[in-house]
C-alpha cells in the first residue's frame, strides 16, 4: 500500500490534476485574483515536475504521497483548490447523530473530517440504534480500564473466582488473527455482539495492530491493558482448554437451560470462532449457548470472519436486531462508519493523496485487484477479465480509437461550469501490473465522449505482510481512499474489499475468483447488497431450543455472489 518504492511512472498522469482543477478554478474566481492564483498553481506544478525529474530515476525514491505531501507544503495547501464538502445527502460531521459530539478533534482528525469526504450516504441510522450506541458509551467509560468497576473484575478474575451475580460488568475482549480485512470485519461483528450482550469491549493490541485506528469511545479506551492476567492468550486455538467447545465437552459449562442456572461457570471462558471452529465451536451460535455464555463475566473471542449474519440466527437477538436495523443491508456500513476512524498518521496519508491527485475528478472510479495464492491466473488473462466486466458493467471510462482530440482541446468535454470533465481510476493492488496496463491505455487513446482519465496507484507491495504495522497503516490509508469513490470493482472473497464497500455504503461489481485456475466465464456479478460475505464454511451444527422465524430468515439471509459456501444480509 502507499510505500517508498520507486515509482519512476507515476508522477507523469499525476501532473495532470493539479493543472486542471486549478484552471477550473481560477475561471470561476474573480478577474482580479487570476494573475495571483495563476502564478501560485504555476509554481506548484512545476514544483512538482521538479519532484519528478530529480526523484523519478533514482532507487528508493519517496512514494506518491510523500511527493504530495512535500508539494502541498510548498504551496501552502493550495495545490487542490476544492476542499471537500458535506455530501448531498445532508451527512455532518457526526454521520447523522451516529458519532457522538465531544471528542479531541485535535487527537482525532478523521472522526469529524471523514464525513465530509463521502458522497454517498444511502440509510439513516435508527433512533434504537443511536440509544444503543449511546448507552454502550456510558456502559464503557463506567466499567472500562481505570475504573473502579474493571479493578474489581480484575481482581475476580485473579482469583479465580466465578461470582458473576454480584458483577456489575461483563467484558468480550477481541483477539486479534488474520490480515487486517480480516481483522477489521471481525471487530465490527464483535462490537455487534458487545451491543447485543451488554458487554464491554476490549481490544487486545498487537504492535501490528497499534496506530491504526483512534479511540472509538468518548473519554474512554478500548485498549485491554498489558498486565491483563490471562497468559498467552497468542497461542489460543480450538485446542485450548479453555475454549467454550472444550468446556462443554469435559463438563466444565453447560447449555442445557435446566443445568445452566445452578451449575457454577469459569472465571472466563475463550470462544474460537476462526477458521477451523468444530461443531462444539459452532455452538456458540446457539440460543442456548448464548443464555450460558451470559453468566460468563469475561469472554476472550478469537474471529477472523464477518459472523454477523450468524448472529440474526440467535432468537435472543431477534428483536434487537430488527430495532436496531429495519435495512439489513445497513449493517456493516453503520458499524463501519461508527467505530473504524483513522489515527492521524493514516489520516494524513489519506487527505495528502487525495487532495493531490483525486479530489478535482468528477468522479472517482476505485479498482480493486487482488490474485488469492489459491486462484492464481496469468496476468494477461486477469486484465482481460476486468476490461470484460468494465465492458459488461460500464465500469471504465470507453476509449475512443476513431477521433483524436482537438488541438488546444486535451483536456476534452467541458461541462456546465466551463470546468474540465475529469474521472480518476484508482487502482489498488499488491502489483503494479494492472495499474501501468490500465494507465498506458487512457495515455495512448482519448475516452470516448472527452474529459480526461487520470489513472493513480499510491503503491504496490507485491506481497501481504501480515505482521508489519507500516503495511497495515498502507492498507488501511488505500481502503479509505477505495471508500471515497462514487463507483467501485473489487475482487470477489476479498474482505479489503467488503471493508471499503461498506465503508462507501456502495454495492460494489465484483470480480469473480478463478476455480481451480481457470478464467471464470463470468467476469463479475453486481452486489445485490452492500454487506460482507460470512465465510464460515461446513457450519453444521444443530441448535436446540427457541428458535427464530425461519422464513424470515431465509428471506434476509442469501447465498454469497462471490462465495456459493458463504451467506449474507439482504432486504
Amino acid at each position: 500500500m502507499i510505500d517508498n518504492k520507486k515509482t519512476d511512472d507515476h508522477p507523469v498522469a499525476e501532473v495532470a490534476w493539479p493543472a486542471r482543477g486549478a484552471a477550473a478554478a481560477r475561471r470561476r474566481e474573480k478577474k482580479e485574483k487570476m494573475g495571483r492564483a495563476g502564478v501560485v498553481i504555476l509554481a506548484c506544478v512545476m514544483a512538482l515536475l521538479f519532484l519528478v525529474l530529480f526523484f523519478g530515476g533514482r532507487g528508493g525514491a519517496p512514494a506518491a504521497w510523500q511527493n504530495a505531501t512535500k508539494l502541498a507544503a510548498m504551496c501552502g495547501g493550495t495545490v487542490n483548490v476544492s476542499r471537500p464538502r458535506p455530501s448531498a445527502t445532508g451527512a455532518d460531521e457526526h454521520f447523522g447523530g451516529l458519532l457522538a459530539p465531544g471528542s479531541d478533534r485535535r487527537a482525532c482528525r478523521s472522526r469529524y473530517e471523514s464525513p465530509l469526504y463521502y458522497k454517498h450516504s444511502p440509510f439513516a441510522a435508527s433512533p434504537h440504534l443511536l440509544q444503543k450506541l449511546r448507552d454502550y458509551e456510558a456502559r464503557h467509560k463506567k466499567c472500562g480500564p481505570g475504573t473502579p468497576q474493571y479493578a474489581k473484575s480484575i481482581d475476580n478474575l485473579r482469583s479465580g473466582s466465578s461470582n458473576t451475580e454480584a458483577a456489575e460488568c461483563r467484558y468480550l475482549v477481541w483477539l486479534p488473527y488474520n490480515g487486517l480485512g480480516n481483522r477489521m470485519l471481525s471487530l465490527l461483528s464483535t462490537f455487534l455482539y458487545a451491543l447485543l450482550t451488554d458487554r464491554v469491549l476490549l481490544v487486545r493490541n498487537t504492535d501490528d495492530f497499534t496506530d491504526l485506528f483512534c479511540e472509538p469511545f468518548p473519554d474512554t479506551t478500548w485498549n485491554l491493558p498489558p498486565d491483563f492476567p490471562v497468559a498467552n492468550m497468542s497461542q489460543f486455538g480450538v485446542q485450548s482448554d479453555d475454549s467454550y467447545g472444550n468446556l462443554l465437552r469435559h463438563n466444565k459449562i453447560s447449555n442445557h437451560p435446566d443445568r445452566a442456572a445452578s451449575q457454577p461457570v469459569p472465571p472466563y471462558v475463550y470462544a474460537h470462532l476462526a477458521h477451523g471452529l468444530r461443531i462444539t465451536d459452532q455452538l456458540f451460535y446457539c440460543n442456548d449457548d448464548q443464555i450460558a455464555l451470559a453468566k460468563v463475566t469475561w469472554l476472550l473471542l478469537q474471529n477472523d470472519l464477518y459472523f454477523v449474519p450468524l448472529l440474526y440466527d440467535i432468537a435472543e437477538f431477534e428483536n434487537e436486531l430488527r430495532r436496531m436495523y429495519p435495512a439489513k443491508e445497513s449493517v456493516s456500513h453503520f458499524l463501519a462508519r461508527y467505530l473504524f476512524h483513522p489515527s492521524n498518521s493514516v489520516w494524513g496519508m489519506v487527505t495528502r493523496y487525495h487532495r493531490s491527485y483525486l479530489a478535482q475528478a468528477e468522479e472517482r472510479i476505485g479498482v480493486q485487484i487482488r490474485m488469492f495464492p489459491f486462484a492464481t491466473i496469468p496476468a494477461d488473462d486477469m486484465y482481460r477479465q476486468i476490461l470484460a466486466c468494465s465492458r459488461q458493467e460500464g465500469i471504465l471510462p470507453e476509449i475512443d480509437d476513431e477521433h483524436e482530440p482537438e488541438p488546444g482541446n486535451t483536456t476534452g468535454a467541458i461541462d456546465a461550469d466551463g470546468a474540465a470533465s475529469s474521472k480518476a481510476i484508482l487502482v489498488v493492488s499488491l502489483h503494479a501490473d494492472y495499474y501501468e496496463r490500465i494507465r498506458w491505455t487512457y495515455y495512448e487513446h482519448a475516452a470516448k465522449g472527452g474529459g480526461g482519465v487520470g489513472v493513480f496507484q499510491p503503491s504496490h507491495e507485491e506481497r501481504q505482510e501480515r505482521a508489519q504495522r507500516s503495511h497495515n497503516q498502507k492498507a488501511l490509508a488505500e481502503i479509505y481512499l477505495l471508500s471515497f469513490s462514487d463507483v467501485l470493482l473489487t475482487t470477489g472473497m476479498s474482505t479489503f474489499g467488503y471493508v471499503s464497500s461498506s465503508l462507501a455504503g456502495l454495492r460494489s461489481t465484483m470480480l469473480v475468483v478463478a476455480n481451480d485456475q481457470k478464467v471464470p466465464e463470468t467476469p463479475c456479478v453486481r452486489a445485490v447488497s452492500m454487506e460482507p460475505c460470512s465465510h464460515l464454511m461446513n457450519f453444521k451444527v444443530k441448535c436446540k431450543g427457541k428458535t427464530v422465524d425461519k422464513e424470515e430468515l431465509a428471506r434476509h439471509v442469501k447465498v454469497c455472489e462471490d462465495l456459493p459456501r458463504g451467506i449474507k444480509l439482504v432486504d
